[in-house]
């Protein structure tokens, strides 16, 4: 366990294959990233990109994906399939918050990514962030309100 004068790192594992989902993803580093926030280090790893010693080094995590079929994103179901057992022993209670890009109602999507991080005893900062529906600008403020509040819980302790 990292000692609290340690800066903190919070992961950011979002599927952005668009430029409004990329958009969502920028919105999560600026409010993670915040001025006011001094000991977190924010980063974004796509999910074909991160693995399990990303989340072991991680003290939070933000998931973000699209809803592809009533389903998470390929992409994000192959992050999981790669970290699940390397860090299943390793990583209970990890703070993670998720952000699903909803065409329709982000349902299947949701309870997807959340069998899985129940298995992992991951610990939900929050209820899940769901944009449904036509992009709107307000998501991308709902977005950075997300990565701010988690990055502000690590920073104060408190996650």
């Amino acid at each position: 366990m990292k000692s609290m004068s340690q800066r903190k790192r919070l992961l950011i594992v979002a599927h952005a294959p668009s430029p409004n989902t990329e958009q969502l993803v920028n919105a999560v580093l600026r409010g993670a990233r915040h001025p006011d926030i001094d000991n977190v280090e924010a980063l974004h790893i796509p999910p074909l990109e991160a693995n399990a010693d990303d989340v072991l080094n991680a003290d939070g995590i933000i998931l973000g994906t699209t809803e592809n079929l009533g389903y998470m994103s390929g992409a994000l179901k192959d992050f999981f399939d790669r970290i699940y057992y390397p860090c299943l022993e390793h990583t209970e209670g990890l703070p993670y918050a998720l952000y699903v890009r909803a065409g329709h109602d982000g349902t299947g999507t949701r309870r997807a990514v959340d069998t899985i991080v129940t298995g992992l005893r991951w610990r939900a900062a929050q209820d899940p962030l769901i944009l449904r529906g036509k992009f709107e600008n307000s998501f991308i403020e709902q977005c950075e309100e997300l990565g701010m509040y988690l990055a502000a819980g690590l920073d104060a302790g408190i996650l």
